[in-house]
């Protein structure tokens, strides 16, 4: 391929053989076990004020793979424990630049399980068949979409999640990432929780309510996890499996919602303006917090910008103080105190306005001047430090 185009994950479920589950299994360990090592030996060395770069941890890894204890080590590709390496390397450029947080140890109960391969740990057919380094057999891949004409996957991640599902996940080349033709429309979006988006057209979209739906059959599987005996029995193990399968299926159908959202608003609108929210601070309000969490308002932001950047549109997050609720879109009165049960209001000029219909147009009228012109505008704190929360969200049982 001529290397020009955008990457992007291509994912699919797949079914493995006894042999290539205890295979994959064995390498989740032994990718947990490497990253612990090393991140412990990088933390010992920080105590002395001393740094351990990839290249040191590499080395470390041979020592290890000679040594009596860890010699098991050898029994799996070395790829995927090369890659946790280097991702332990760029979780600690991330520390070191102050935009993450210190690394962590991985837990073998809440990690996730994962494997990467890059080139030289995997071969993958022109038909389709994905050989893995110390197997024999190609994985047995459901291919729900096609991969891109030619694709030649640069690597290849396996992963189980908690219900016991396995993916693999291809990342190639994709032309049909490119520049969509310039378009006229630009949008306000004001989120919500009884609608989980108002534009700034006067459209709704209604909130699915995705966790709600199940909650009942949620709450019956936690039910019989709790009753199970502690520790990691067969019984607690199928329980916990079983919990795990009611979340994976709200989880599927709000990403599939959010896709289709997200992709739409980027293909009709040029710019699209929404509120820089902290859903991190929200999700502490115990009476709002399952709704705010099935809203999954971070999630769509995340999807609405990695699509406008793939297809040349732009997206632009207003500051969270801008009053967008209590300014009439019309006039540009500043109304005083407004009870979140006012859904509707009238302003002095005589325009009734629904709160979050004249919300959006506010957002979308008032980006130039509370918007940063370039991008995304980074969250701002409260004098006090404490992070602002929308304005918006009713504080009602979700």
């Amino acid at each position: 391929m001529s290397g020009n185009h955008e990457k992007r994950a291509f994912k699919y479920r797949f079914y493995p053989t006894g042999a290539q589950a205890a295979e994959l299994s064995r390498t989740f360990g032994c990718v947990r076990k490497v990253y612990n090592l090393a991140l412990g030996a990088r933390t010992e060395a920080w105590t002395r004020q001393e740094r351990v770069n990839y290249n040191a941890t590499s080395a470390m890894l041979t020592a290890w793979k000679k040594t009596e204890e860890p010699a098991f080590l050898n029994d799996v590709s070395s790829v995927p424990l090369q890659q946790t390496l280097r991702h332990l390397q760029t979780a600690f450029t991330h520390f070191f630049a102050k935009r993450a947080k210190y690394p962590r140890f991985k837990s073998r109960k809440k990690s996730r399980k994962s494997a990467e391969y890059t080139t030289s740990g995997f071969r993958f057919r022109a038909d389709g068949r994905l050989t893995l380094a110390k197997m024999a057999d190609p994985l047995d891949i459901v291919w729900s979409r096609p991969l891109p004409e030619g694709a030649e996957p640069s690597t290849v991640t396996v992963s189980q999640d908690a219900a016991g599902r396995w993916f693999v996940s291809l990342l190639c080349e994709d032309p049909a990432i490119k520049p969509l033709p310039a378009a006229d429309e630009a949008v306000g979006v004001d989120v919500g929780l009884d609608h989980l988006l108002t534009l700034s057209t006067g459209e709704k979209v209604a909130s699915p309510r995705h966790e709600r739906r199940d909650r009942a059959r949620l709450a019956r599987a936690q039910r019989e996890l709790s009753r199970k005996a502690a520790g990691d029995g067969a019984n607690r193990r199928k329980a916990r499996r079983k919990v795990a399968r009611v979340h994976a299926r709200i989880a599927d159908r709000r990403r599939d919602h959010l896709h289709k959202l997200t992709t739409r608003l980027v293909r009709e609108n040029q710019t699209i303006v929404i509120e820089d929210l902290a859903v991190r601070n929200m999700v502490r309000d115990h009476t709002t917090a399952r709704a705010v969490s099935d809203a999954a308002w971070a999630e769509f932001r995340r999807l609405l910008e990695y699509k406008a950047v793939w297809y040349g549109r732009e997206v632009i997050a207003v500051d969270r103080f801008f009053p967008s609720s209590r300014l009439c879109s019309a006039c540009g009165t500043l109304q005083g105190k407004m009870p979140l049960s006012v859904r509707t209001w009238t302003c002095a000029c005589g325009t009734r306005h629904d709160r979050d219909t004249n919300a959006a147009r506010n957002l979308l009228a008032g980006l130039a001047a509370s918007a940063c012109g370039a991008g995304v505008r980074p969250q701002r704190s409260t004098p006090g430090g404490q992070s602002a929360t929308k304005q918006e969200t009713p504080r009602r049982k979700p």
